[in-house]
């Protein structure tokens, strides 16, 4: 039987985070339109650029097959959604957003924080052939290390009174 789930040629369009980064630019794109030059230069292009690297940080990883440096990528675009907090906040406070814009920039971003987070710990726990290796090692270490000191050697070295 044939995978019935579609591909695109570059991965990350596929994750499901990397379109909602693009939903949350597109969406900072309408509010920000009419905004005057003042507002757009000082704190809406920076809040943009921001907003826009969260997608970029999620494709740059994610064409990386090392898992370890995906998830550096993924910790960046986090930051910046934290970012974008900040600049949403600042943006409330200076008029730029009400409170409903500020709330639905908010949620959104607590949504993009949530899976942004959730792929981290998926790709930092060990796969099944990984954990198996390391509990093997482990064991063969502690029985070699067991074999190798006797209990009243380590009894007498550390004191375990509290």
């Amino acid at each position: 039987m044939e995978d019935q789930r579609s591909t695109s040629f570059f991965r990350f369009e596929d994750l499901r985070v990397y379109h909602k980064a693009l939903e949350y630019y597109g969406w900072l794109i309408n509010q920000v339109k009419n905004a005057d030059e003042f507002a757009s230069k000082t704190l809406l292009t920076p809040l943009l650029d921001t907003a826009a690297k969260i997608a970029i940080n999620i494709a740059e990883g994610s064409s990386n097959h090392n898992k370890a440096t995906f998830v550096e990528y993924l910790k960046a675009a986090k930051a910046q959604v934290r970012q974008c907090v900040v600049f949403t906040t600042m943006a409330q406070q200076n008029g730029l957003f009400d409170q409903q814009q500020a709330e639905f920039s908010r949620n959104i971003l607590i949504e993009m924080t949530k899976m942004v987070g959730a792929m981290v710990f998926s790709l930092q726990k060990p796969s099944n052939r990984e954990d198996r290796n390391l509990k093997t090692n482990n064991t063969d270490k502690e029985q070699s290390f067991n074999s190798d000191i006797k209990q009243d050697d380590i009894a007498s070295e550390f004191d375990f009174s509290y």
